[in-house]
């Protein structure tokens, strides 16, 4: 079976139209919804309320990250902080998948980890992810925040009343959204890591 290239495209060229996503991705409402985000966080992980992140795929790599920054260490020496990755724990993930549903799972774990003031964070690049907007209606009736990382139209979770946050930077596919999202939980894990610093050593 051979592989066949659709286009040969050389290394620095891709990086340069990834910065060009970049650049058109940088808009005051991202800004405004980023902050407003991390500002949500802080309150809860200061207050000692869990950040619960999930999503599937490359997205459920990204969430580990954000967990991994912030429970270890970003940048500072600190106090560990109460994130958590969800589906990461494969025992559960396979039982429940197994013994009830895949789109449930999430949903369920906040139920078992979450509690009022805690918030949620759901990355989903096409915002359609079931089992993630089951995990945000579930946070909703526990009075948790949700907060949507997507990309391109949003897909439900950018439709009014969906989540509390929704940040949706503009990208023409996949890899692209997912591209942008490193740097957006890259930044919120430094300003959420020195805030949280600040208050709690």
């Amino acid at each position: 079976m051979s592989c066949v290239v659709a286009e040969s495209q050389s290394l620095s060229a891709y990086l340069e139209t990834s910065a060009e996503r970049m650049r058109a991705a940088a808009t005051a409402d991202l800004d405004a919804a980023f902050n407003r985000a991390v500002e949500a966080i802080v309150a809860a992980l200061a207050a000692g309320k869990p950040l619960l992140v999930c999503g599937n795929g490359g997205s459920m790599a990204d969430a580990q990250h954000v967990a991994g920054e912030l429970v270890a260490r970003f940048l500072l020496n600190r106090k560990g902080l109460p994130v958590i990755a969800l589906g990461s724990n494969a025992a559960t993930l396979t039982a429940w998948a197994n013994d009830v549903d895949y789109p449930s799972l999430f949903a369920r774990e906040v139920e078992a980890f979450g509690r009022e003031g805690a918030v949620l964070l759901g990355i989903s690049t096409s915002g359609n992810s079931a089992n993630v907007l089951a995990a945000f209606a579930k946070a909703k009736t526990m009075g948790i925040t949700t907060i949507a990382l997507t990309g391109g139209s949003g897909g439900k979770m950018a439709e009014p009343g969906a989540v509390d946050v929704c940040l949706c930077p503009a990208a023409p596919n996949t890899p692209a959204i997912q591209e942008i999202h490193t740097p957006i939980y890259h930044l919120l894990c430094q300003l959420v890591e020195a805030r949280c610093a600040a208050v709690l050593g």
